[in-house]
């Protein structure tokens, strides 16, 4: 197979990192863009909602937020898999990487949620079955976080961390399902791929403008941590030693 066509190439540290050097630019300057969309549309020209007035323009970052946080868990438990079946080094990378973003996600989700439930529930917390699954959601991604930190060696941690991750997944499932299977406060979905939207067009394109931006932004930070992370982890290799120089391989 011609080499210019080969993927797997770019599971080499050193030919991921300058690549994910180039792509960051590109990201981030789509989720500015998809930002500022997101947020015009949403914020001036979306009109008010009759049940909930001005406080449901909430959802245009709390919706994303929430989608990202379980999509980033999946995306990570992902790696792991990979990571676990295949003994990739970079899979593991991608996971650490990821896991921040995530946990900002998911505590995006719940902040905004709690915004949000005051007007419509009178209260900032309730322990509804979405609510208390997805500070489940926030705890796995921290306790990731404490699990793959507290492990000197990088290789087990990405392995023990990968076990959490797989385990970990069933809750997803649970979220995103729980207000079909439970009676719960949380109103259901408002998109879905089976049916029309229950909001008005300029709403719905607001908060997929901002889903965008979301996606974005995760992938640009993502690129950005994991090249940290393979400066930290390949520094005794002649690649990394020419990256820090200056110098051309």
């Amino acid at each position: 197979m011609n080499d210019r066509f080969n993927l797997y190439r770019f599971a080499a540290p050193a030919v991921f990192y300058p690549l994910a050097g180039r792509l960051v630019p590109w990201f981030a300057g789509l989720a500015a863009i998809f930002g500022l969309a997101g947020l015009a549309l949403g914020m001036l020209v979306a009109p008010t909602d009759f049940q909930q007035g001005e406080g449901y323009r909430i959802i245009f970052i709390h919706v994303p937020a929430s989608w990202m946080s379980m999509f980033i868990y999946l995306v990570m438990a992902f790696w792991a898999a990979i990571g676990l079946a295949f003994n990739t080094r970079l899979s593991g990378m991608m996971a650490q990487a990821l896991a921040p973003t995530g946990a900002l996600m998911a505590f995006l989700s719940l902040w905004t949620g709690a915004l949000w439930g005051k007007p419509m529930w009178g209260a900032w917390w309730v322990w509804d079955a979405r609510l208390t699954s997805e500070l489940i959601l926030l705890f796995l991604y921290i306790g990731y976080l404490a699990l793959t930190a507290a492990i000197d060696d990088p290789r087990r941690a990405d392995k023990a961390g990968g076990l959490l991750l797989l385990v970990g997944v069933v809750n997803v499932p649970i979220i995103y399902f729980s207000v079909k299977w439970w009676n719960t406060l949380h109103q259901g979905a408002s998109v879905s791929l089976t049916r029309s939207p229950s909001m008005a067009s300029v709403m719905l394109w607001g908060m997929l403008l901002m889903a965008l931006c979301f996606w974005m932004y995760t992938i640009a930070v993502a690129l950005l941590r994991v090249r940290t992370i393979l400066l930290e982890r390949e520094r005794h290799t002649d690649w990394v030693k020419a990256e820090l120089t200056g110098e051309t391989r």
